[in-house]
């Protein structure tokens, strides 16, 4: 028996599969974290583009409402908790609405982090990530250092975004204080006369 039919609770760690594309389960509810939802391109290298991120409060694996297997591999783009969502007769029609709702506002998303300069993108995700408060502060090194540890790997980001990695690292170096390891050896390498 396929074992995320089972399950009432699923956590995940940063970059770990939840499910591939054509697996079944249940519906569930992102309780805390952000997903990231692929689909396997059909280029020669096999990579899964990013086609959407399900945010705290979102339903994902909608296709369970209908009873068909899972179109998405989803993963955990950061730690994740999710909740399966018991679908009956009583509450299908409601979960349909609500993802609805969802799928329209999702859209948005993915297309301002996805178009644009890649700053703006960047500053988009950071926002959908739960770092917009952040932004345009000026922010000690701690904080910046705080903030980084949470966020996705850079190649991860960098997919989302659709940008180069190197791009979003210089992005991410404006947007963000300069670590403070980075300022120690700065200062370091200033007093030694380097």
């Amino acid at each position: 028996m396929n074992p995320l039919m089972t399950q009432k609770a699923l956590a995940l760690s940063r970059a770990e599969l939840a499910w591939a594309e054509g697996d079944r389960g249940p519906l569930w509810r992102v309780r805390e974290g952000v997903l990231r939802l692929d689909r396997s391109s059909h280029e020669p290298d096999g990579a899964h583009r990013v086609v959407q991120l399900a945010l705290p409060g979102d339903l994902v694996g909608m296709d369970a409402l209908w009873g068909e297997p899972y179109q998405f591999a989803v993963s955990a783009l950061t730690a994740v908790r999710l909740d399966a969502v018991e679908v009956k007769a009583d509450n299908r029609e409601a979960l349909l609405r609500e993802a609805l709702r969802q799928q329209q506002r999702h859209s948005l998303d993915m297309a301002e982090v996805r178009t644009g300069p890649v700053a703006t993108r960047v500053a988009q995700l950071l926002r959908l990530l739960g770092h917009g408060h952040h932004l345009g502060q000026r922010l000690a090194s701690a904080q910046g250092d705080a903030i980084r540890a949470t966020l996705p790997r850079l190649r991860e980001l960098a997919e989302v975004v659709d940008a180069k990695t190197e791009t979003v690292c210089r992005v991410l170096a404006q947007l963000l204080p300069a670590r403070r390891a980075a300022r120690a050896s700065g200062a370091a390498m200033a007093v030694q006369g380097i």
